[in-house]
């Protein structure tokens, strides 16, 4: 099922609907505007005395009316973290599969390191063993590429498996750098 990217009137993601959450705001009057192509319309019910049918066409992004809320702190869980890495181990390199990654703290957290975008990495089991309760330095694995934390945009495309064209056109906008992973 399609998800639709939705906005706060400043434009800013805030997170992703389902086709029922969407087609709830459109009936509700709540969709301030939209952006993108129209998708396939949404049929519904026939209106007993006029026999029309009932038919709502969607936008892929669209924006709900309330509150501008500022700053968004985006959650760390291993899924977008792997997402974020491209499910590559930052130590030795090699691609794996979710189950086969692990979270790693490149300062541990027993010696001080907090759990945060900018403190993790993901490892294979094998480099996170063996690098341990050291930092990178002193296990002799330097690591590929700096954590980082994703801003909104990235992290609503990084949270997301499948995207339509013209919400990854509008995410990608406003990446921070060009993302190996956002092809």
């Amino acid at each position: 099922m399609q998800a639709i990217l939705k906005l706060d009137l400043a434009g800013q993601p805030r997170g992703w609907l389902s086709l029922h959450e969407a087609i709830s705001a459109y009936a509700r009057g709540d969709v301030v505007y939209g952006i993108g192509d129209v998708l396939p319309p949404v049929f519904g019910g026939v209106q007993r005395l006029s026999g029309e049918r009932s038919r709502i066409d969607l936008q892929p992004i669209i924006a709900l009316q309330g509150r501008i809320v500022q700053g968004f702190t985006p959650p760390l869980c291993n899924r977008t973290l792997f997402r974020r890495d491209d499910h590559r181990c930052l130590y030795c390199g090699t691609q794996y599969g979710r189950s086969d990654l692990t979270r790693d703290h490149v300062l541990p957290v027993s010696r001080g390191g907090r759990d945060r975008w900018e403190n993790v990495v993901a490892a294979c089991k094998r480099c996170n063993w063996q690098k341990d309760n050291k930092t990178p330095e002193e296990a002799g694995m330097p690591l590929l590429a700096v954590p980082f934390r994703p801003n909104t945009y990235e992290w609503h495309y990084l949270a997301k498996d499948r995207i339509l064209a013209d919400q990854m056109q509008y995410l990608s906008q406003q990446f921070k750098a060009p993302r190996d992973w956002a092809h």
